[in-house]
């Protein structure tokens, strides 16, 4: 059975090192290799080093991983991860690719350059079996494999991840005619399963699906801006989520990408694509070119079609740049009808929909582009995929639209996309016009409809996979309300599955958590909390608080809360075993629900964190107990003082500490030992089925706890001593100091001295009491509708 424990990575620059940072996040061992260099550095000289050493031979490797330290947003799940990575030069260490399972080529964008280090470097000294791959955004993946001998390109693909490699779900690969499918295979399942990546299949045309669509329509938005007179600025307010794009738009994106690599990538489609029927479209305006000649090159160099500056008063100021001058003018800050309205909708489908009906101007430049693009992917068919799913996934996962573009064609109404279209002068591919949609449900299972064959496909699907979307169409569903659903998801599994706005926690959901539960009791064995949303969860729900806290409401605060901590204590205390599967943001709340669970099985990327005192509260639904109760059994269990582990705890709740990866929960105290991380989102449900059915077979439920040691008074004093030098230092304000000396007073466990004997009910007494007082502070209220006005998840 074929394995892969260990890579080499060859080239060290940007991409090989994150490509390297995140092989060794999955826990493989990564050798990175780079060229020696041509002389020793000044700073090298100066110690007496020459070319002789390996410090200066493998300097340009080594720098590559020293420089993953600074980098923003962190390549490495945790800074420690980055030992799995050795490094050396082509020089002294191919010999070392014998060690290898899999070799992936990430050296310059250059075919000749590729095919000197594969004939001259590479293949002398590859392993035998070993799969070999190029990380090329676009190069011909046949045209390189002929330098390559018969039996190595058997196992010779293109593995083109996407920048960040961390951060970026997509991996296109792309097989060579030769290349053995059996390899593609494997190498498919274990990128997606080890790495965690979205695998689309493309075919061997310049950048292949994700860039070729994603450049074109940054490409479109360029030349309709210039058609319709509108300014960059003005085109973002537009071509972001309120059409089911991201919040970097078009021109954000261009920054963020690098306005030099978008023009090289747009380049290579027009000097390759000799025969697209529009491929000047790739051909960029002079503007552009200017920019690239001034250096305004996008976040890399600060500045490019946006910047930001400080002002005179200290204060950031924002600028965007005007072609028409080819200098920076002021913000604007640029508004439409069409998108406030589209603001309040949270199914993108219906989202765009709303936007491309509408009459203003900012309407008017969203169905131009997006009726260009989208003719023009639906004509890229068989060229660059056989299929429309390869394809929406590659514009989700690349190029994070939150819908596809034939997902689009469907929102929009293909009828009515096509009637527009020809009214507008536009010639439509006959083959469109005869399509009703490209999806469908038919016999509880999603179908795509394949244009070449002209006939519907099931939507491929992996056994180790769990669509909550789908199993609801399934007749899955088995309980719900407005906030909740209960989903059978089979083998005695059941799943808690939340769908309110940010899933935010209200009423409905704690009334869901104890249905589920009993429903799991009587007909299951173990329950699972997920869902698919954008975010896990953004915690409770801050509009009720609000109201009740205007209204002087506080005994039904009181009652509230009380209600929360009833569900909480209800997953912990279930007679059957309870598994959280949470992802993205998991908030206050949301956090709350995963301490109480039995075990957790979070996504690699998941941002957890108790943040209430961002808004001047402290954790209520039993958060702040759990935290006490881990540092009291610590301490309990290692026979020593507590303090140290209950400071570490009181700082995440005081300081709203948000994990940065699943990783970071360990040392948090969010997650035990015996808890695993999901690499592949879409694997992350059926991990925690697998993790409920094992804990199922000998589950013994628990008993609220009753004789725990509180901390007590002196640990709280001693804690409110180091606020006050804090605040005599100007590190925190007087408020910030009571508000940490009030999550002081609850998980010491109260003004009782250290070492009485105190119940888990008695900690969730002191949390709802501190809480409901907080609640009466004027600053309480004032922080909630900050917050609910920037209409953002709380996160510190």
């Amino acid at each position: 059975m074929r394995q892969i424990n260990k890579v080499a990575v060859l080239g060290a620059g940007v991409m090989g090192a994150t490509i390297a940072a995140h092989l060794a996040n999955a826990g493989i061992r990564t050798l990175l290799l780079d060229m020696v260099p041509r002389e020793p550095s000044e700073a090298e000289k100066a110690t007496g080093l020459t070319l002789d050493d390996r410090a200066v031979r493998d300097r340009l490797a080594a720098s590559g991983v020293e420089g993953l330290k600074k980098m923003k947003p962190a390549p490495l799940f945790l800074p420690a991860y980055g030992a799995a990575i050795e490094v050396g030069n082509f020089d002294d260490d191919m010999a070392r690719l014998r060690e290898c399972d899999w070799v992936v080529e990430v050296v310059l964008e250059n075919m000749a350059v590729k095919k000197q280090l594969f004939t001259e470097k590479v293949v002398p000294n590859l392993k035998q079996g070993a799969v070999l791959t190029t990380n090329t955004s676009g190069l011909s993946v046949n045209e390189m494999a002929q330098c390559l001998p018969e039996s190595v390109r058997r196992n010779f693909l293109v593995t083109h991840f996407f920048n960040p490699p961390r951060y970026m779900r997509l991996l296109e690969i792309v097989p060579c005619d030769d290349t053995d499918p059996a390899v593609t295979e494997f190498m498919a399942a274990f990128i997606a399963r080890r790495l965690g990546k979205g695998i689309v299949y493309a075919k061997d045309t310049p950048n292949f699906i994700a860039n070729r669509i994603g450049v074109y329509a940054i490409a479109n938005c360029v030349r309709t801006m210039l058609e319709m007179g509108m300014t960059v600025e003005e085109v973002d307010a537009v071509a972001g989520p309120a059409t089911a794009r991201p919040k970097s738009a078009a021109f954000r994106t261009a920054d963020l990408v690098g306005i030099d690599t978008l023009r090289h990538v747009a380049n290579n489609s027009y000097d390759l694509l000799v025969n697209d029927d529009e491929r000047e479209i790739f051909r960029f305006p002079e503007f552009i070119e200017a920019m690239v000649a001034k250096g305004l090159l996008g976040n890399k160099s600060r500045q490019g079609f946006f910047k930001k500056s400080k002002g005179e008063d200290g204060a950031n100021a924002f600028f965007y740049y005007d072609y028409t001058t080819g200098d920076y003018a002021p913000s604007k800050r640029p508004k439409f009808a069409s998108v406030d309205g589209a603001k309040q909708i949270d199914d993108p489908a219906k989202r765009l929909q709303a936007v491309i009906t509408a009459t203003d101007k900012g309407a008017e430049f969203a169905w131009r582009n997006l009726r260009d693009t989208l003719i023009y992917t639906f004509k890229r068919i068989p060229e660059i995929s056989d299929d429309i799913v390869n394809i929406d996934n590659a514009m989700k996962w690349g190029f994070n639209w939150e819908i596809g573009p034939f997902e689009m064609l469907d929102a929009i109404g293909t009828a009515y996309f096509v009637d527009r279209a020809e009214k507008d002068g536009i010639q439509v591919p006959a083959g469109l016009k005869e399509i009703e949609s490209f999806y469908r449900f038919e016999n509880n299972r999603k179908q795509y409809w394949c244009v070449t064959a002209k006939a519907w496909r099931d939507c491929p699907v992996q056994p180790d996979r769990i669509a909550l979307s789908i199993l609801k169409r399934a007749n899955g569903m088995v309980e719900k309300n407005s906030g909740a659903s209960v989903l059978d998801l089979g083998d005695g599994v059941f799943c808690l599955e939340f769908h309110t706005k940010m899933n935010a926690i209200g009423n409905e959901i704690l009334s869901m958590v104890h249905k589920a539960i009993k429903r799991t009791q009587e007909d299951g064995i173990g329950l699972v909390i997920a869902n698919e949303g954008a975010m896990f969860s953004a915690g409770a729900n801050l509009m009720l608080l609000v109201m009740a806290i205007a209204e002087g409401a506080y005994d039904e605060i009181a009652m509230t809360v009380k209600g929360f901590q009833k569900a909480m204590m209800a997953i912990k205390y279930s007679p059957i075993p309870v598994v959280a599967a949470p992802h993205n943001l998991v908030m206050g709340g949301g956090c709350e629900t995963c301490l109480h669970s039995d075990a957790i099985t979070p996504h690699a990327e998941t941002y957890m964190g108790l943040v209430e005192i961002g808004v001047g509260l402290l954790p209520a639904g039993g958060g702040t107990k759990e935290m006490a109760i881990r540092a009291i059994k610590l301490a309990g269990r290692f026979e020593t003082d507590v303090q140290p582990f209950l400071f570490k705890n009181f700082m995440n709740i005081a300081m709203g500490k948000v994990s940065m990866s699943a990783a970071e929960l360990y040392d948090m105290g969010f997650m035990s030992p015996a808890d695993g991380i999901s690499m592949d989102l879409d694997r992350r449900i059926y991990d925690a089925k697998q993790r409920t059915i094992a804990l199922a077979t000998t589950y013994r439920p628990a008993v609220p706890l009753t004789d725990l040691k509180a901390p007590g008074r002196g640990v709280a004093a001693t804690i409110k001593s180091q606020l006050w030098n804090m605040r005599m230092g100007g590190f925190i304000s007087e408020y910030d100091q009571f508000l940490a000396a009030t999550i002081a007073d609850v998980i010491t466990g109260g003004d009782v001295p250290g070492g009485t004997l105190i119940t888990e009910e008695y900690l969730l007494d002191l949390e709802r009491e501190a809480f409901v007082r907080l609640c009466g502070q004027k600053k309480t209220l004032e922080r909630v509708q900050h917050m609910l006005k920037k209409g953002k998840p709380l996160r510190n």
